[in-house]
């Protein structure tokens, strides 16, 4: 006769099988693992595996809690104030992430992942105090100060150059102008986006002065884009016009590109909607965020971009962009990049009656176009509020509100979805901003759709990537694909470590 487990054992047994699934990232199958465990009997180290598979997941909110619970039981378990301290992190919370790493440096003081955080989270708070400090000051932004004709172009550099004939133009003025919306080459930036699949970059002269004209041309328009499907498609019938709506790509160049071969590269005839999350993850934000930007200036008609969670400083000190700029450039094309980002557009219609957010609805009820109209952007995301939620937020399958599990944002119910709709005169919600197995996602009966446009998502999920069609009858098309080839480097291979004692 077989012996009974006990709870402990089972517990156990399900903790070893947790740890298993998140080894191999399946890290959703992991939290249930340990969820089921701890019902069982609850430990400290349960608590902060779940929390680790949580910040995996990017639900941070739900680590802290989970971490709390861990160092309740526990107050030496060295683990939990890591990963406590990791998901304060990622929210931007730089004091809590700060003393979290300071005791994890005091308990594991030759432990150099919790140094190297502890001196990230001291130069953040260092830096956020240095900002307020100098809030005052009138001091003009990058973008209006730096000369990018400073930089010469040697005869060693073999990319492309946007003047007439391929050679480098003498006239300053005249190279500037060519990076005027709607004036930029498309064979030049067919041949930079050929170049990035080789491997190559093009020079960091033309890489400012484009990011430049992007931080102009954003500042220029609305913080709600009203998108209209063109009256003919690309084979100029009404019938194939349509409009393409895409979720989080983060750094997949590779697949980016197969979307454009399935699809057609973005024209007026064939306009493109990406929203959000350019960057970060994948090892390729750079590649992809400047082709977006190429063809949005070479045509500001035929790609529309929204801004994502991941199209913040924060997230790109963690994810690997600030690293992979700094690798491929210096910090001051980082820099310029964080400056178009924060003047990006929170959100988009489509034909005044599909609406495009990366992350969600509000909290906040009531809420209208004109208020999302009316949000100042040229900042990094405030941590609560209508701006906050615009990128964060998530739907839930239940009615109602509750708390979200990121930590930020919040979940809304399809009651909420409906009354959002219902007030602005519009049909359907489409967001992005998670993982969907298929690629897509749609629930609250209809009326909200997750399109994710990554697959594989991190070379670990295994899911399918997916974008959206919308003629002019506005009824969503899918079409799914599968993850594309790329050169042998892994994901995250820019971002700050997150080994030592965030393993198991």
């Amino acid at each position: 006769m077989a012996a009974i487990e006990t709870p402990e054992e089972k517990a156990l047994r399900l903790k070893n099988s947790g740890n298993e699934a998140l080894k191999i990232c399946k890290y959703s199958e992991a939290a249930d693992l340990y969820t089921q465990a701890l019902e069982l009997h609850e430990t400290s180290v349960l608590f902060s595996n779940r929390a680790m598979s949580y910040i995996k997941m990017e639900q941070y909110g739900q680590a802290i809690l989970d971490a709390d619970c861990s160092i309740k039981i526990d107050p030496q378990y060295v683990k939990a104030y890591y990963r406590r301290g990791s998901a304060n992190f990622a929210l931007g919370k730089n004091k809590a992430a700060k003393k979290d790493f300071k005791k994890v440096c005091q308990m594991k003081p030759k432990d150099r992942d919790a140094r190297a955080k502890l001196a990230a989270c001291t130069k953040a708070v260092n830096e956020a105090a240095f900002a307020m400090a100098i809030e005052s000051d009138e001091t003009a932004p990058l973008s209006q100060t730096l000369d990018p004709g400073q930089w010469a172009i040697s005869a060693a550099y073999e990319g492309p150059h946007p003047g007439a004939g391929g050679v480098v133009l003498e006239d300053m003025d005249a190279e500037k102008m060519l990076f005027t919306p709607g004036m930029l080459p498309r064979e030049f930036v067919m041949d930079a986006i050929q170049g990035f699949k080789d491997g190559k970059h093009i020079h960091k002269r033309y890489v400012a002065r484009l990011l430049i004209s992007c931080k102009e041309y954003f500042e220029g328009v609305s913080t709600l884009t009203e998108i209209t499907v063109p009256d003919l498609g690309s084979d100029g019938t009404p019938e194939t016009a349509h409009v393409t709506v895409c979720g989080d790509t983060h750094g997949q160049f590779y697949d980016v590109l197969n979307i454009f071969e399935l699809n057609g590269y973005p024209s007026a005839s064939n306009p493109y909607l990406f929203n959000g999350d350019y960057v970060d993850r994948g090892s390729w934000g750079l590649e992809v965020v400047l082709t977006y930007f190429l063809l949005k200036i070479s045509d500001p008609n035929c790609i529309f971009l929204t801004r994502g969670n991941h199209e913040t400083k924060n997230m790109n000190k963690i994810y690997g962009f600030e690293g992979e700029v700094k690798h491929k450039y210096d910090i001051n094309i980082f820099n310029l990049f964080l400056e178009v980002f924060c003047w990006l557009p929170l959100a988009a219609t489509i034909n005044n009656k599909v609406f495009v957010v990366h992350g969600g609805l509000s909290s906040e009820d009531s809420v209208t176009l004109s208020d999302i109209k009316a949000l100042k952007r040229g900042i990094e995301p405030p941590e609560g509020g209508l701006f906050s939620d615009l990128l964060w937020s998530d739907p839930q399958p239940f009615p109602g509100k509750s708390p979200s599990k990121r930590g930020v944002g919040y979940s809304f119910g399809p009651d909420i979805t409906a009354a959002f709709l219902d007030k602005n005169g519009l049909d359907l919600l489409v967001r992005s901003h998670e993982v969907k197995d298929e690629g897509y996602l749609v629930e609250h009966a209809g009326k909200c759709i997750t399109i994710f446009s990554a697959p594989n998502y991190c070379d670990s999920m295994g899911n399918k990537g997916a974008f959206i069609h919308f003629g002019h009858d506005l009824e969503p098309k899918f079409t799914q694909y599968a993850h594309s080839p790329h050169p042998d480097v892994r994901p995250m291979a820019y971002a700050q470590g997150m080994g030592g004692l965030m393993g198991l």
